[in-house]
């Protein structure tokens, strides 16, 4: 359901092959553009986010069948490491520099162990990107990282474990002669928080943006960041100069008690309150916000979800990525739902194909798993309908001033729409298609008059936009 611009180039296999001797033939094999066959190889590398470990096992199997070593590694596997050793003949954890040479060094004597622990790679070995690989497939986005771990240990979130506590930054100039070298007309800074809190963390974007201007990399692009990105004009000037279309910004909820389930703290001491002087802030600078929502938490009553859902409508938030809370393995969140017995999907490993955050897999204080599905039916279908949509993409425009960061809000509103939707676009009359309008009612006045003025946008704009981008 998904469009090609929300499929992202697996950045982890990069510095693997970029890692692995020159006299290795590597080859990169992407699901998300085609469908896995067997091909002949002397050792098989994965990697896999939870929602796909399962697949990820049965790649495993059919290789270990024909006597072909296996290696897993990546996020669940170091979240899940014990069980993902059950599936492969080597499990490497954490960063791939710490332990990938050592790896292929035991590989090729013949005594390969069955556990690798890479560690948080000091910030003078991270490896850069072999970019080759990617060529095979249609890419839209480069994906560049300037600092890996966080030290905000969020309950919900696995970062913290899988990259550390501490922020470890890039030279800024390495970082610029790797953004030299990338091809793609669109950027993803994949960092965790690229503004992060850290002292000096400003005055080094503003070293990083002022670089890109400096040098011509003449990128469009977004990166993930917290509330404390909008401190500092002078970091959100340079971002926009340096081609800053849309921030991910990780608001989750406008309750307090929420924002305390998940030890939100960053936003917690800041204030809902403050959310819109945030969203202001930044597009005053001509750039959107994806904002990022998270329904089901432990104080949440199915009025609060709705308010959530009010809140997301009615703030100035450009788009939305709404998920349901799930408890990835490893985090926090994990043991104490199991602990409670509040976790319903845990036939593992064929269950975490339902961990992508669009399924309930638990249940809780005030609602069943299925209260808590069909409330989010409902709330995914107030947010993403065309009309909801379109209401807020001109609302874009008016708070940014900006055609091309609306055109990033709109299209990510859709991606989201289409993906959290899926089963409903698939199977509901009632629901939405895939272009979200109801299938099942007339379209109204709004969207029949605003047909003619996103005509008239995407003739003027968004038409040249779009050729920039693709082709």
């Amino acid at each position: 359901m998904n469009d090609i611009s929300t499929r992202f180039m697996p950045i982890g296999l990069g510095i693997v092959a970029q890692l692995t001797p020159a006299d290795w033939d590597v080859e990169l094999i992407d699901e998300s553009f085609e469908e896995f066959t067997f091909r002949e190889a002397d050792l098989v590398g994965v990697t896999a986010f939870t929602s796909l470990a399962f697949r990820a096992y049965e790649i495993a199997a059919i290789y270990r069948e024909k006597g072909i070593p296996t290696v897993m590694g990546g996020i669940h596997a170091t979240m899940n490491t014990a069980e993902a050793m059950q599936y492969f003949d080597a499990v490497l954890t954490h960063d791939a520099e710490g332990a990938w040479p050592q790896l292929l060094a035991d590989f090729e004597a013949g005594n390969m162990k069955k556990l690798y622990n890479g560690g948080y790679a000091k910030i003078e070995d991270i490896s850069k990107v072999r970019r080759d690989i990617y060529d095979k497939y249609p890419y839209a986005y480069d994906l560049v990282q300037t600092s890996r771990g966080c030290p905000n240990g969020c309950e919900f979130c696995s970062v913290t474990h899988m990259c550390g506590l501490v922020y470890r930054e890039r030279n800024v100039e390495d970082v610029l002669d790797e953004l030299e070298e990338t091809s793609r007309k669109l950027l993803f800074f994949v960092d965790d928080n690229l503004v992060n809190n850290k002292k000096g963390a400003a005055e080094r974007a503003i070293k990083l943006f002022k670089g890109m201007v400096d040098r011509g990399i003449k990128k469009h692009w977004l990166s993930q960041v917290a509330v404390n990105f909008a401190d500092n004009e002078e970091v959100l000037y340079w971002a926009h100069k340096a081609g800053c279309k849309l921030v991910l910004m990780g608001v989750e909820a406008e309750k307090p008690a929420a924002l305390k389930d998940m030890r939100k703290n960053l936003n917690l001491k800041r204030g809902p309150d403050n959310y819109e002087k945030v969203f202001n802030r930044i597009h005053k600078h001509k750039i959107a916000i994806l904002g990022t929502m998270i329904f089901g938490m432990e104080s949440d009553t199915k009025d609060d979800l709705f308010a959530r859902r009010d809140f997301v409508l009615s703030s100035s938030i450009d788009c939305c990525q709404g998920t349901i809370i799930t408890p990835l393995p490893g985090t926090v969140l994990f043991d104490k739902l199991m602990s409670k017995n509040s976790i319903l999907a845990k036939d593992y490993p064929r269950d975490w194909q339902h961990y992508h955050c669009m399924k309930a897999v638990i249940s809780t204080p005030h609602l069943t798993t299925e209260e808590l599905e069909s409330t989010m039916h409902d709330i995914w279908l107030s947010i993403y309908n065309k009309e909801a949509i379109r209401r807020k993409l001109f609302r874009t425009i008016w708070k940014t001033r900006s055609f091309e960061a609306a055109y990033w809000s709109y299209s990510a509103n859709f991606n989201y729409g289409r993906m959290a939707l899926e089963e409903i676009i698939q199977k509901d009359p009632n629901g939405v298609n895939n272009n979200m309008e109801w299938k099942s009612r007339k379209r109204s006045l709004y969207l029949k008059i605003t047909d003619k003025v996103l005509m008239l946008i995407y003739l003027l704009k968004w038409g040249r936009l779009t050729k920039k981008y693709y082709q």
